[in-house]
């Protein structure tokens, strides 16, 4: 019980010093929610080694906050142990989509190595895959646009009505 709490206090630390970061950036509200709306919306998808890289680029080409982008998609990082799960639910709908019926059950594909690399894995399993990441990437992408605005709205607003108090140099101690 004990070790379930610790990991959930670092779960707890990791996501407060994200979010203080984020609430940290000097930006319009508008840029920081792009940045992370872009970030959650390729979080999702299966191009592992270019979502980073794909967030920072549509970042810099919308014009939203880079560091917003790239916090945001790490944030999948801790859902690293469930991304199968996720990755399933993303490729039945795209599967859906695509054929307007269910997939039948994954556990009978035999993914080998040497299927890995075939091109006809990548379009049986890749497009579904995609498509599916896009469809459920996108409200949740949107919905935290809003959130996100808001609060850093809030925030700013909040520490614009309170400056933070700065000695003054011309008065002798």
């Amino acid at each position: 019980m004990l070790a379930g709490s610790a990991k959930f206090m670092n779960l707890r630390r990791w996501l407060r010093g994200h979010s203080l970061r984020l609430l940290a950036i000097r930006d319009t509200p508008e840029a920081i929610a792009g940045g992370v709306a872009i970030g959650i919306f390729l979080g999702f998808t299966p191009l592992f080694g270019l979502k980073t890289a794909s967030a920072i680029f549509f970042a810099w080409v919308t014009r939203s906050n880079v560091l917003a982008s790239v916090l945001a998609c790490t944030l999948h990082d801790i859902l690293l142990p469930l991304m199968p799960a996720v990755f399933l639910w993303e490729y039945d709908v795209g599967f859906w989509v695509l054929n307007h019926r269910f997939p039948e059950s994954m556990v009978k594909f035999a993914l080998t190595p040497e299927n890995w690399h075939s091109w006809a894995t990548f379009v049986t399993i890749g497009k579904p895959l995609l498509l599916g990441s896009a469809v459920c990437g996108a409200p949740i992408s949107v919905a935290t646009f809003f959130i996100t605005r808001r609060l850093v709205r809030r925030h700013q607003l909040k520490k614009q009505s309170h400056p933070p108090s700065v000695p003054r140099k011309d008065r002798k101690p």
